[in-house]
């Protein structure tokens, strides 16, 4: 938020003074404290996937929810991460790799009027970067079209520094500060403008994928005041972003050791694509492309499929369905279409129901490839 809402929700810090304790309690309580601080995460390796996540004071001032989705990735094995930003560790209590690119009070439509964001692409080289962006636009009462303009700038700016650069963006998490009423229904009709924003902006090199902070989020129970998370929603907002962002680190980037080209192989590369079929009233047909762009065979594919807000995918063939309550499906080959020749491709259908209210047809795509055994 801006420096007075910022001032307004600040934490305090401040300590109480110590008082006189006897020698033997003063000594036990520096033992307790020296255990129970949180320790620096262990620094990354040359070759790990770097991640910015960016925003503002929900992202950075402190944005906890880093520090939970830090923790549960590194808990499920993927390690050889390195979030990265121009920004220092905000505290959270409890370790985690805090570089960040959240700047309080930051507009997405200055970021992108006042090209701010190529410096600190320059100087922290993202392969991944994950948005939170608009809180304080919508607030201001900018104009959708003028904030998804900002959202393609700087996405245009993103693929300058790395042409493969994978993006996901956040429909934003609920707001409904006390001293702005229209704030809640703003924050509703822009994110309804996101997925097909991101339909027209995603390209299979450097793929968007839209990920739902609003739907399950309660501005009443998941924020301090109206605005920012607290501990609930920091956990909340983690639990979003972690399959997203775990479908491209299973996916692998260029130039990683998973890539096919290098030594020892790991998953090969491949990409996703979606089409409609054909609408009706209340749903369409899709269909999703997988493609083996490796120069080696695999064995078989998963695809991730996120469809617009409120979009179920209720049946497919050429796959098997499992379904996340945000809507999140992931399809996996059917027994006679996952072996992939370098190049080759396959492809599954769905049914997906759609709310009365919804627009063009959008999903976003990716997917990842199991290596032939020989």
């Amino acid at each position: 938020m801006d420096a007075a809402r910022e001032g307004n929700t600040m934490r305090s810090t401040r300590r109480s003074p110590l008082r006189i304790l006897p020698l033997l309690g003063l000594l036990a309580a520096l033992l307790l404290g020296l255990t129970v601080a949180p320790r620096a995460a262990a620094a990354p390796t040359a070759d790990a996937v770097r991640i910015m996540p960016l925003g503002d004071s929900i992202t950075g001032s402190p944005g906890c929810w880093r520090a939970v989705l830090w923790n549960r990735l590194r808990s499920a094995g993927y390690t050889d991460i390195d979030f990265v930003g121009t920004l220092p560790p905000q505290g959270c209590g409890q370790a985690h790799d805090g570089d960040n690119e959240g700047h309080g009070g930051e507009l997405v439509t200055n970021v992108a009027d006042q090209n701010l964001l190529p410096a600190r692409l320059a100087a922290t080289l993202p392969d991944i970067v994950v948005m939170h962006f608009g809180t304080n636009d919508v607030w201001s009462n900018i104009a959708p079209d003028r904030i998804l303009a900002a959202y393609t700038k700087l996405v245009q700016q993103m693929r300058a520094s790395n042409p493969d650069m994978k993006i996901l963006v956040a429909q934003l998490i609920p707001m409904n500060p006390g001293n702005c009423t229209a704030c809640a229904q703003r924050v509703v009709d822009f994110n309804a403008r996101i997925p097909d924003w991101a339909r027209a902006t995603n390209t299979s090199r450097s793929p968007v994928t839209v990920v739902d902070q609003w739907t399950g989020f309660s501005t009443a129970a998941d924020t301090y005041d109206g605005v920012h998370p607290n501990a609930s929603g920091d956990s909340k907002i983690a639990a979003r972003w972690y399959p997203a962002l775990t479908a491209l680190l299973d996916a692998g980037t260029p130039g990683d050791p998973g890539d096919p080209g290098d030594p020892g192989g790991g998953d090969p590369a491949c990409t996703a694509s979606f089409r409609a079929v054909s609408t009706w009233q209340g749903g369409y047909q899709g269909e999703v492309t997988v493609t083996n762009t490796s120069g080696s065979p695999v064995s078989g594919w998963t695809a991730t499929v996120v469809p617009a807000e409120g979009v179920r995918l209720t049946q497919v063939w050429n796959g098997s369905l499992t379904t996340a309550a945000d809507g999140r499906a992931t399809v996996t080959n059917a027994a006679w279409n996952g072996a992939l020749a370098p190049g080759a491709n396959a492809t599954f259908g769905f049914i997906a129901t759609t709310p009365a209210t919804a627009g063009t047809p959008s999903a976003a795509v990716s997917c990842t490839v199991r290596a032939a055994t020989s």
